[in-house]
């Protein structure tokens, strides 16, 4: 099976060895994102609900890249440096997605890249 490099720079740049997204077949795995604003390189959110929007809009502009959007997600998972921040995560999330919501899992995490409070994954299908 042969795969595909997806990177933008709308999004931001990866911080280790790893791609912004792969496609192999029908699905595009993107790597988990978190609130780096891609213009500055820096985390600029001030909270869990700005940081929500950021890492949001990180991985619209991966899927936007792949040709996709939020509709073609089939699955995420959500990591929280506290299970506190489940609500505010929630509802930012939830406002992204029109029709069907993708299967997902929430966990929270001992720490996270950046000491940022909030990083999501996805898998889309094409």
């Amino acid at each position: 099976m042969e795969k595909k490099i997806v990177n933008t720079t709308q999004a931001p740049a990866p911080i280790g060895p790893y791609n912004q997204a792969v496609q192999a077949g029908n699905l595009l795995f993107i790597s988990g994102q978190v609130a780096i604003n891609p213009a500055t390189g820096n985390v600029e959110a001030a909270d869990a609900y700005d940081e929500t929007h950021q890492v949001m809009h990180n991985l619209k502009a991966i899927l936007s890249d792949a040709g996709l959007d939020f509709s073609h997600v089939v699955k995420t998972t959500i990591f929280l440096s506290d299970m506190s921040l489940f609500t505010i995560v929630n509802d930012v999330y939830g406002k992204y997605f029109t029709g069907s919501f993708p299967a997902r899992e929430t966990v929270a995490v001992k720490g996270l890249p950046k000491n940022v409070n909030v990083e999501i994954s996805m898998i889309a299908a094409i």
